[in-house]
């Protein structure tokens, strides 16, 4: 944090700076496709807080992040080897 001239403390907008929890959404959801497309998932989402994918079998998983998402993916993956 630093002082400016007129004594406000300077903080960052939330334009110019992302918070430590938020996610990039698209990037996120791009990252996931490209990791589990080839194992047969599909449909890949982000809506209201819950984080999507659709199995080859039409099964939908969930998690309520990206990385919960992934655990899921990789759980039922995992299962079905």
């Amino acid at each position: 944090m630093r002082g400016d001239r007129d004594g406000t403390a300077g903080f960052l907008t939330a334009r110019q700076r992302r918070g430590v929890f938020e996610v990039d959404e698209d990037c996120a959801l791009a990252e996931l496709e490209l990791a589990w497309a080839d194992g047969g998932y599909h449909g890949f989402c982000a809506e209201g807080g819950t984080w999507s994918a659709i199995t080859s079998a039409g099964e939908v998983l969930t998690g309520d992040t990206p990385d919960a998402l992934n655990r899921k993916i990789r759980a039922h993956w995992q299962a079905m080897q």
